[in-house]
């Protein structure tokens, strides 16, 4: 059974179809929940969207593959996601971190001359789904997105697939090839910046949702502040959803009740991510407070958005481009040249001063 005969079942287009199958937007929920049931009762699983295809093929159709049909591993490389609904979402292609992520991926695949198919996994389904794609393409070059995935996760992926590179995390402990971001160095930049611009009542602002990447940043952090014999206040460490750009009640709530209590807010905060930076610019907004004239804020990541927000945001550059090319490159030589060697890196950070932090002495006047 092919794609066009879900199409005709369906009573649709063969591109409806494939948006469907991707999770990408386009349709209404009711038409891509029954593409879905009609594919599921037919047994059509499709497995990999592939994407990146050469131009020839482009001109000759749209150049998606599914199951396993997909191109041998000397031509193709499997970009893998594991989605749940705290990191990485549903929509994962739409979240701003991902989506350049994706973008230098696809760009380095073309580059090279490998096409990049996709594969979603559930995580609540994570065992079954990993166990059924490793036997379809075992051989196949697999980039794993590591960014809210465990050791024990990580391990088992690796025992399913001969050919992998994590990426957007990084255990230095396991015999796996990893490119992830220098978090500890990230955060560290940031807490000096904070200490030598005055600053010696520091808030700390995390994610509700605890990974790897979170924990190494709040140790960088601290460790900067602990050379200045500074440190974060009990009262001044606040959690929030990590994947609203909007203001959040929550993180209303928790500033009010500092407010309330006669207490004064930090005169800087650091957050985990951009996202939560974003968010406490816009929900301090709305509680009338000032940024960076009363408060400070600093972010985590530098992505697009960083600059969109009203007042620019001062964060920590990761470099996307770089992290993208290594996780292809080492993928690549890996299967190319039969290495034997494993290999991990970490690519260091950059602070990017904007307006959304100033001296304490700046803010005194």
């Amino acid at each position: 059974m092919k794609m066009e005969d879900i199409a005709r079942m369906a009573n649709v287009s063969k591109a409806a179809v494939s948006l469907a199958f991707n999770g990408k937007p386009g349709i209404g929920q009711e038409t891509r929940d029954r593409i879905l049931q009609i594919a599921a009762e037919a047994g059509y699983t499709p497995k990999i969207r592939a994407a990146g295809a050469r131009k020839e093929e482009d001109e000759q159709g749209d150049g998606t593959n599914y199951g396993s049909g997909a191109a041998g591993p000397s031509s193709s490389l499997v970009f893998l996601v594991v989605t749940n609904s705290g990191i990485v979402l549903e929509e994962y292609y739409q979240q701003p971190f991902f989506q350049e992520l994706i973008q230098y991926i696809e760009e380095r695949c073309r580059q090279k001359g490998y096409r990049l198919f996709f594969s979603k996994v559930d995580m609540e389904s994570f065992e079954e789904e990993i166990h059924r794609d490793g036997g379809a393409s075992r051989h196949q070059g697999v980039i794993v997105l590591g960014t809210n995935l465990s050791r024990k996760q990580i391990h088992y992926i690796h025992q399913h697939f001969t050919n992998v590179v994590v990426l957007d995390t990084c255990y230095e402990e396991m015999p796996v090839q990893f490119v992830g971001i220098n978090n500890m160095m990230g955060a560290y930049q940031a807490g000096t910046f904070l200490c030598e611009s005055g600053h010696t009542s520091i808030g700390y602002i995390a994610s509700s949702v605890r990974i790897h990447n979170f924990e190494e940043r709040e140790r960088g952090f601290l460790s900067a502040l602990a050379e200045y014999d500074f440190q974060v206040a009990p009262e001044h460490r606040l959690s929030v959803a990590p994947t609203i750009l909007t203001s959040q009640e929550a993180l209303k709530q928790q500033l009010s009740s500092i407010l309330e209590s006669g207490k004064s807010l930090p005169t800087a905060w650091f957050c985990e991510c951009d996202y939560i930076a974003i968010s406490a610019i816009k929900t301090m907004s709305e509680l009338g407070i000032r940024v960076p004239e009363d408060t400070s804020i600093i972010g985590f990541d530098n992505i697009k958005e960083s600059v969109i927000v009203s007042p620019e945001l001062t964060t920590i550059h990761v470099d996307k481009e770089r992290m993208a090319f290594l996780a292809v490159d080492m993928l690549s030589d890996w299967m190319e040249q039969e290495l034997s060697v494993k290999t991990k890196i970490k690519v260091d950070t950059t602070f990017v001063e904007r307006k959304s932090c100033i001296g304490r002495a700046k803010q005194q006047t």
